[in-house]
């Protein structure tokens, strides 16, 4: 090798050159800290002579605050992710705090990412559609470390939590299909670990047995080709559904993809499909998706305000939100005959 990495400027390396000790370093860098002006301009000059930029994280171990909140996502490929991560970033950042991402894999547990999560120093942490085990739940509260659960909710209600209301959305979306004259009607679900999944499914499942109708489901592991693969093992069926629910947009995209683009079936004639959360690309021309909208600004809010109120105090106790959203009907479904009544529709 011709060449080397050059190693990293460290406080150690400005308070040796500064004559200082490296707590001095911490202090001339920290707004308050405790330092002469003498020495806290020699530490900034030994500090532009050799480049060193000031680690955050290092000044929150003398402040006790970082001022961070972590948040998890499982990945932005989809695009609601994205939207939830903007708008909450925007919001932490008008009252003085910066999000840290951890991104993690549709079927990772996020018990790994304890030990990093920790490590730096996060203040809040909020789960976005990403699972909490009792072990995870435990160690954060152990450690004090405020949690929220952000579209996605923890079986013992142990952690604090702001979704929609999924299962009443469902039931809706069950009683617009039956409005439409639909008589064979199938769910395909995201990751059977996901609550969101669960009580989507539930929701559809349950009015549709209340109601006298029988339902299909197939797995699509919140992902396109999955959702694609299990359109086409229902539409292989001897009696293959009229009408397909999906648990978010992306599998209904994948649906979409088979009945329209490989099979060649005409959305809200020949077959309806209905997705959740109403991303951008569901009012795409080519897509024209009825969803169910998830009320994101409404779930930002309350998400601010519980987070506030642990942040202020660690031991608050955990809170469920549930809000409601609104059925957007658009052209892969059809239009139910005037004067059918939907419900959950205020």
């Amino acid at each position: 090798m011709t060449g080397s990495v050059k190693r990293p400027v460290t406080s150690y390396d400005v308070a040796r050159l500064a004559g200082v000790s490296q707590s001095a370093v911490s202090r001339a860098f920290t707004e308050g800290g405790k330092i002469s002006p003498a020495t806290r301009e020699k530490v900034r000059q030994a500090a532009a002579e050799l480049g060193y930029r000031p680690s955050f994280i290092a000044r929150s171990l003398i402040t006790r605050r970082s001022n961070l909140v972590g948040v998890v996502v499982p990945g932005l490929v989809n695009p609601f992710f994205s939207a939830v991560l903007d708008a909450l970033s925007r919001e932490l950042n008008a009252i003085g705090y910066r999000v840290l991402l951890f991104s993690m894999g549709q079927d990772d547990d996020t018990d790994p990412l304890l030990e990093e999560i920790l490590r730096h120093r996060v203040e809040a942490l909020v789960l976005v559609s990403s699972s909490l085990s009792s072990h995870f739940a435990q160690e954060c509260q152990e450690a004090g470390l405020p949690v929220l659960l952000l579209n996605r909710r923890n079986d013992s209600d142990s952690v604090s939590s702001v979704t929609s209301d999924n299962i009443a959305a469902s039931e809706a979306i069950a009683d617009f299909l039956i409005a439409g004259g639909h008589t064979r009607m199938a769910f395909i679900a995201g990751r059977e670990s996901s609550s969101t999944s669960r009580d989507r499914e539930t929701g559809f499942t349950s009015r549709l047995r209340e109601r006298g109708f029988t339902t299909q489901s197939a797995g699509g592991s919140w992902s396109v080709d999955a959702a694609m693969a299990a359109t086409r093992e229902l539409m292989s069926c001897s009696a293959p559904p009229d009408a397909i629910f999906c648990a978010n947009d992306m599998i209904a995209i994948g649906a979409l993809n088979v009945v329209a683009g490989e099979m060649k079936l005409q959305p809200g004639k020949d077959i309806s499909v209905v997705g959740f959360d109403d991303i951008a690309m569901a009012s795409w021309p080519q897509f024209n998706l009825t969803t169910w909208i998830q009320p994101l600004p409404d779930m930002i809010s309350q998400a601010m305000s519980v987070l506030t109120m642990q942040l202020e105090n660690s031991a608050t106790l955990p809170v469920q939100h549930k809000l409601k959203g609104k059925l957007i009907i658009r052209g892969s479904t059809r239009t139910p005959d005037a004067g059918a009544r939907l419900r959950h529709q205020d």
